[in-house]
């Protein structure tokens, strides 16, 4: 592959920020003079890791500041640059944001384990002073992750399992999917590595036989739209190979994946996504229980699409993905597509949107006030935010998204607490249940509440499993 250079970050730049370049070339110019003399495992020159940090943040349009942090984000761990030299050189965002990514100073603590869980703590709660620290580790665990062959077996077992434990959930909480799935198929990759290649060779077999079928689908649904007059990009989309292996651990065979190979279709508007997806629907059969709507009922991290399975002649299955170009972009970045979207404004928008939009804000503000402990708060972070969830539904069909693990009682809590504190008993799926009763995805909550003689009880706590339950049951005893 051929080695990234200062002229790809220029092009790239310039193509949508001339006004950063210089500022941006300084930050390179700099950075290479202290990682001057300072080689990665791989035996390049170290200037090449954030010249790539920096392009994947470029990819995403990132602003001025953060493309020099991407620059500089090793310079206070590796070289004798101090926070303030920054700061003096460029400005306290850029200072801030390198300093965010930079692990605490091992020295301070008594062990490895205690210096990790307060690096990993301070990386996380820099979500209240600036989401762009987060989006910058991502870009510099990914390169980190492009280029773990160089390392021994044992230290790409240990990074694997870590990217797969913080990396990966992190990403999927902020909708940056395409940096999600590269990280999850280099895990994959290093951890089972005989699995990855034999999913990888049975996925192209499959890609290459469904080409033809993929392409005349989209052609048929192409020139439906035009009749319409809605104008629209339609192009194949194809699960991450972990995707696949997540779905074949589960007993299904990769043949009868529908979304393995998928097609998405942009549109302009909200109006023509439901336009369009009655289209869809009158040129091939629907596969009903394989219908989500994710444009009325977002996903906790914004994601926003329709997605419909149909029936192509024998027996023959494609998911199709309906929505609008900018619900592409944020598909694909998340958070980060404000950039794309709002220019200039970008990083205002995206740290207003965290705050009001994604709930994952919220949690860590919460785990850092309940956890004084950096142990005990990145256990609960993995518990709550990095772990997998459930899906279930609420009365009025709506769904909801929980941690594994959560009961009936973290359900209420979340749905509306001044329900959840007049609580006496629950159905689930029209079946009376305990309020400890573990939920699983699908299942449909009812809760019945008596202002009189319902309420929690000291034994909630000890059920609830989510920090905002036991947050809430405390106060409400404490008041009582």
């Amino acid at each position: 592959m051929r080695q990234l250079t200062i002229l790809d970050l220029e092009t790239i730049v310039k193509s949508y920020n001339m006004e950063a370049w210089p500022n941006v070339k300084k930050a390179y110019e700099l950075a290479r003079r202290l990682h001057n003399g300072q080689k990665r495992e791989s035996g390049e020159d170290y200037i090449i890791h954030p010249l790539n940090v920096a392009y994947t943040l470029a990819e995403m349009h990132a602003d001025e500041d953060t493309l020099c942090a991407g620059l500089l984000h090793d310079t206070l761990e590796d070289t004798n640059f101090s926070k303030e030299d920054i700061e003096r050189e460029f400005n306290s965002d850029v200072a801030e944001i390198v300093d965010g990514v930079t692990k605490v100073n091992k020295l301070e603590y008594d062990n490895k384990e205690e210096a990790d869980a307060a690096s990993t703590r301070k990386l996380f709660t820099s979500l209240k002073n600036d989401i762009r620290i987060i989006v910058v580790k991502l870009a510099d665990r990914l390169h980190n992750m492009s280029t773990l062959g160089f390392k021994n077996k044992k230290k790409q077992r240990e990074i694997a399992i870590e990217t797969l434990e913080f990396y990966v959930p992190t990403a999927h909480n902020i909708g940056a999917y395409e940096i999600k799935s590269k990280l999850e198929d280099y895990c994959l990759q290093y951890l089972k590595p005989i699995t990855f290649n034999d999913i990888r060779e049975k996925q192209e077999i499959i890609k290459t036989a469904r080409a033809g079928m993929i392409l005349d689908m989209m052609g048929e649904i192409s020139n439906k739209l035009d009749v319409m007059r809605i104008k629209n990009q339609i192009i194949p989309r194809y699960k991450n190979i972990y995707g696949l292996y997540r779905k074949i651990s589960n007993g299904e065979a990769i043949e009868s994946i529908d979304d393995l190979t998928a097609i998405k279709v942009m549109v302009e508007n909200v109006d023509n996504c439901y336009r369009t997806f009655g289209a869809v629907h009158g040129l091939y059969t629907p596969v009903d229980e394989k219908f989500k709507d994710y444009i009325s009922n977002p996903k906790t991290n914004r994601y926003r699409s329709i997605h419909t399975t149909v029936c192509i002649g024998d027996n023959r299955y494609v998911q199709t993905r309906i929505r609008t170009f900018d619900m592409e972009l944020i598909d694909t970045y998340g958070i980060c597509a404000y950039w794309y979207l709002y220019r200039e404004k970008g990083t205002e928008i995206m740290e207003n949107s965290l705050i009001t939009k994604y709930p994952v804000f919220d949690l860590v503000s919460l785990l850092d006030s309940f956890y004084p402990d950096d142990k005990d708060f990145v256990n609960q972070l993995k518990i709550e935010a990095l772990s997998d969830k459930v899906f279930v539904y609420t009365p009025d069909g709506k769904w909801m998204e929980l941690p594994k693990g959560s009961c009936v009682i973290d359900y209420a809590y979340k749905l509306n607490p001044a329900m959840a504190n007049q609580m006496i008993s629950s159905k689930v799926n029209d079946k009376e249940v305990q309020l400890g009763h573990l939920l699983n995805t699908k299942d449909r909550i009812e809760i019945k509440t008596d202002p009189v003689y319902g309420g929690p009880t000291e034994n909630w706590v000890e059920y609830a499993h989510t920090s905002l339950a036991k947050q809430l049951i405390l106060e409400h005893l404490s008041k009582k």
